[in-house]
């Protein structure tokens, strides 16, 4: 396929520059998890409290996912990212005054309205700056940017719990303080550093063309990359929201071990974000369709995932980081490809609209298998059935993408078409 988006000038800079924008996301949206039990002392929270505040943010993050993508069709990347970045810092900023969990709720809701529009953004940007063959790898980049922010989150939330008690304030509201004033930063730099090009002026301009939502969701190979998002993402959430509380809980974790060895499942993360997209283009420059490039890529992923059922049987702690570490390795080189797939499959006007439809099904899947972690849990059922039917959820998401999608290629929307062009 002929290259229709060759890579700017800088590409490979704007790539490391979403790349933070997508750490400082993370590091965020860790902030809670984090610091439970510091907030614990303060505000009263159960696993079904915790597993509300956890929906709190998904529900909006999930909705704001496709109004994102929605804003960044019509306003495009670079002023659209800065509305978005300012808005969730100033929520996540808002989480350090609350009294109570009703204002936990409004700031966790405020913060997944404005971090909805991270990834319709970094996947915008990608597909406005690079060709095709190197979309994957500059998305591997960027969602690297997720383990980056995610293993800053513990040495840095232990540092600032540990130290950060001014003005009278209790450590962790500052962690919450101290994260929005980065996200701030970041969107003064994007505002200074990027430039929308002179086709994604236009396409914001007429941001009408292409195959709207409804259009979208006719087609079975969108509801199928959507429904393995749903799968997936659910056992990414349950993971990304509930790990450092295992920890705390069925480990006695405490600051000093968060911040020595807790990042270290994070960091396989971001190897796995490179290493998949990596194979990907790899496989696609020694001629590989984009069909097999993809998938086999996929299955290798979710290959990774099964084995985390073992964890409750684990011998000693570092089995038990070894194994959460190959499952965040495989989960974010299946996220990286995963967000590939929408450049794949459909013209960039409307790539804001299907990116935002797949964020909104992992977000709702994150709802459901949290809200199913937090009953069992509340209900005495333990880790362990929650960890076997997350073990499985990519493997099931892998088969549906196999079966939905049975050739990866650009489909075609012109009227009265359901198939695919070549």
């Amino acid at each position: 396929m002929a290259s229709s988006a060759p890579a700017a000038r800088g590409g490979w800079g704007i790539a490391f520059v979403v790349a933070v924008a997508i750490a400082i996301s993370y590091l965020d949206r860790q902030t809670l998890p984090w610091a439970i039990a510091s907030i614990q002392r303060d505000i009263p929270i159960g696993n079904q409290t915790k597993a509300l505040l956890d929906s709190a943010f998904l529900a909006t993050y999930g909705l704001m996912y496709l109004g994102g993508g929605w804003l960044l069709d019509r306003v495009g990347t670079r002023r659209g990212f800065v509305a978005i970045m300012a808005f969730w810092s100033l929520a996540c900023a808002s989480h350090g005054v609350a009294g109570g969990v009703a204002a936990l709720i409004v700031s966790r809701l405020l913060l997944g309205m404005g971090e909805g529009g991270g990834f319709p953004a970094a996947t915008r940007a990608v597909a406005e700056r690079f060709a095709p063959e190197r979309r994957a790898t500059a998305l591997g980049i960027i969602n690297a940017g997720t383990s980056v922010g995610a293993v800053l989150a513990p040495p840095l939330i232990a540092l600032l719990l540990t130290h950060a008690d001014w003005l009278g304030l209790a450590s962790w509201r500052w962690v919450f303080f101290v994260t929005g004033a980065l996200g701030l930063a970041w969107a003064l730099w994007w505002a200074v550093v990027y430039r929308d090009p002179p086709t994604a002026q236009a396409m914001a301009v007429g941001a009408s063309a292409g195959p709207g939502v409804r259009a979208l969701l006719a087609r079975r190979a969108v509801l199928g990359v959507v429904g393995a998002k749903f799968l997936s993402d659910g056992a990414w959430y349950f993971y990304l929201f509930w790990l450092p509380k295992y920890l705390f809980e069925a480990h006695a974790f405490d600051l000093k071990q968060a911040a020595t060895i807790g990042w270290i499942p994070y960091a396989a993360a971001g190897v796995g974000s490179v290493a998949a997209g990596g194979l990907s283009s790899r496989l696609l420059a020694r001629g590989a369709s984009v069909n097999a490039a993809r998938k086999i890529a996929l299955g290798a992923c979710a290959a990774c995932m099964p084995w985390v059922m073992f964890v409750p049987h684990a011998p000693s702690i570092g089995w038990v980081i070894a194994l959460f570490s190959l499952a965040f390795f495989g989960q974010q080189g299946w996220s990286t490809l995963v967000m590939t797939l929408p450049t794949d499959l459909i013209p960039r006007a409307a790539l804001g609209r299907l990116a935002g439809l797949v964020g909104m099904g992992g977000a709702f899947g994150g709802i459901v298998m949290g809200q199913a972690a937090g009953w069992a849990l509340d209900h005495g059922l333990g880790y362990a059935p929650v960890l076997a039917t997350a073990a499985s959820l990519h493997l099931l998401a892998f088969a549906l993408i196999c079966l939905a999608v049975p050739r990866i290629a650009r489909l075609d929307f012109s009227s009265g078409s359901r198939g695919v062009l070549s």
